[in-house]
């Protein structure tokens, strides 16, 4: 069972961005793999740790986590972190102000693996609510197939570089700080090309763009990521790709507004059909015009609420709901016959007409009244 969030941090819930933030720069120092090498426990810390701030510093993943907890994330596809290199990647900022550099320190994965890329993904709100299939174009760093991304001529191993001993980086001590740096010589390869490949001058990589495409889900919300496994910078050496992540950015709407898999939108209505009540029609964002029962009586402000023509949720078939804001309109020209029905629809007497001022005095001089004989009679 998951620990609670605020606990891991050890921060009060309703605490600010920047508490969140320095609890966990804290523990991310406290746990760093650089500082605990070969230590299976304070690795877990560190990744529980990373794991909260994540959620805890997105507004929307708060606030689902704050009412309904862990299984409330499930709808934003976010499920923790694969392993220390993806906390690297999504922090990077966090670790070049703690250690000057945004890499794993000395424990630099031996085969490689190449950079996760990002790419930032537009879309409207229509295309949230259905989903779609987008197609983009991404320029990235690949692998040299005549050396293998290698960068020898004849695809062999480079041999290992004598300055680092084939770690990519030399190390340096600061008190109980171990600052890694790369190696000057190989550039934090590890190995040095000798003999370069005439395709990639030895660099073991060519830029190349491709066109990627990738589903976006149903009910995604604004600043999700996707990832495309492999699909980001070639590896040195012939290591692996790293990964790509799309962030979806969802454009505002000029009727709807988004609050989690609710939507809201305003309507206007005359102010006959909002005192008799009447039923009539409004767009909805994905299911065309939708009947909308006016309650009798109904004032500015007022909210009528529309069951399942809201956003959909993710991996879920239920949906939210559309609230209806309702705005009375006061017509501002009148013809002579509708002037003359409503002048005797208010000698009848309009129950919503506010006092005249006549009459607020005669109710003031009765209230003091009463409030008078109420005190004579204790």
């Amino acid at each position: 069972m998951k620990r609670c969030y605020y606990e891991i941090l050890c921060v009060e819930r309703g605490c600010d961005d920047e508490t969140i933030k320095k609890a966990y720069r804290k523990l991310a120092l406290q746990y760093h793999p650089d500082r605990n090498p070969d230590d299976p426990e304070a690795e877990e810390k560190f990744k529980e740790a990373a794991e909260a701030y994540e959620v805890l510093r997105d507004p929307e993943k708060r606030r689902l986590y704050d009412t309904y907890g862990h299984e409330g994330l499930k709808s934003t596809g976010f499920s923790g972190f694969g392993g220390v290199h993806d906390i690297f990647s999504s922090f990077s900022d966090i670790f070049e102000g703690l250690f000057g550099f945004s890499g794993s320190g000395a424990r630099r994965p031996s085969n490689g693996r190449g950079h996760d890329l990002r790419y930032d993904l537009q879309i409207s709100l229509e295309e949230a609510a259905l989903g779609k299939h987008a197609s983009f174009a991404v320029g990235r760093e690949l692998s040299c197939a005549a050396c293998q991304g290698r960068g020898q001529k004849d695809g062999s191993q480079p041999p290992i570089c004598r300055t680092c001993g084939g770690q990519g980086q030399v190390v340096r001590s600061q008190g109980f700080f171990r600052l890694a740096t790369a190696c000057p010589d190989c550039r934090g390869e590890g190995r040095v090309v000798t003999d370069p490949c005439p395709q990639c001058r030895g660099k073991g990589r060519l830029y190349t763009e491709r066109e990627l495409a990738v589903r976006v889900p149903a009910g995604i919300t604004d600043g999700q990521r996707l990832r495309l496994n492999g699909e980001g910078e070639g590896g040195a050496m012939g290591g692996p790709p790293g990964d790509l992540f799309v962030v979806v950015h969802v454009n505002q709407h000029s009727v709807f507004e988004r609050d989690g898999d609710s939507l809201y939108r305003q309507m206007e209505v005359s102010m006959v059909q909002a005192a008799l009540g009447q039923t009539v029609m409004v767009d909805t964002l994905i299911d065309g015009p939708a009947e909308l029962n006016i309650p009798q009586g109904s004032q500015t402000g007022d909210m009528v609420r529309l069951y399942g023509l809201g956003m959909p949720r993710l991996r879920d078939d239920r949906r939210g709901d559309l609230m209806v804001q309702l705005v009375v309109r006061t017509p501002k020209k009148i013809n002579k016959r509708q002037r003359e029905l409503l002048e005797e629809f208010a000698a009848l007497g309009d129950p919503a007409a506010a006092p005249t001022p006549g009459e607020a005095e005669e109710a003031s001089q009765a209230e003091h009244g009463k409030r008078k004989k109420r005190r004579w009679l204790g």
